[in-house]
């Protein structure tokens, strides 16, 4: 059983109960395991993935959901809110904790993202701002593109970006590598250090039915 991050107690203490009762682990994303030890015994395994958070627009929504299935094959944590978000769930807040616990930041430009106003390029400028706070040469932040497309003089004069076009996989084998090579693991220090962010509610994307 899974339990989203930002549940509250009485909905973990219910979760262990049920595992309890019914022999099951339960996983709180984006934090680690509850599994069952004996008759009477629980152990906490606390995730050692890296967790990755995806930035893209409504537009590339497919594209997005095959990097998002690709890290999680390759033992990565993505967050995307289609696949993390609930209905009825507070989103804005939900992402601005989403990113500040997140051990990388994937911003996934398109020709679509360029034009498009709205809630990603706040989540860009949010990532920006928490990168800020960490040593000049740690890997934060990572500009991925999709297709052909503009990305933004601040980003492009200080970060280099990955092409996911025309060969996917070679390109998220690039980002991955980055991943692997600079582990992070920020374990909630990252979040600490972020300024409060100011995700908008304008334009929120449809969750899958």
């Amino acid at each position: 059983m899974k339990v989203q991050n930002n549940k509250n107690g009485a909905d973990v203490i219910g979760a262990l109960r049920l595992c309890l009762e019914e022999d099951e682990d339960v996983e709180i994303d984006g934090l680690g395991r509850f599994c069952r030890e004996g008759p009477s015994a629980i152990t906490f395994v606390p995730s050692g993935r890296p967790r990755a958070f995806l930035a893209y627009v409504e537009e590339d929504t497919a594209k997005v959901e095959r990097v998002y299935d690709s890290l999680e094959r390759n033992g990565f944590a993505p967050w995307m809110d289609r696949r993390k978000l609930l209905p009825g769930q507070n989103w804005p807040r939900a992402i601005e904790r989403a990113i500040s616990i997140s051990d990388y930041f994937i911003a996934c430009f398109s020709s679509s993202a360029a034009t498009k106003k709205g809630h990603f390029h706040a989540e860009l400028r949010y990532a920006l701002d928490c990168a800020s706070m960490l040593p000049m040469d740690e890997i934060y932040f990572i500009p991925v593109r999709l297709n052909e497309c503009y990305v933004p003089e601040r980003i492009r004069r200080m970060l280099q970006y990955v092409d996911l076009f025309p060969d996917f996989d070679t390109g998220l084998r690039r980002v991955m590598n980055a991943m692997r090579r600079r582990p992070r693991l920020a374990s909630g220090s990252q979040g600490q250090a972020c300024p409060p962010p100011e995700i908008s509610t304008h334009s929120r994307r449809r969750l899958p039915p």
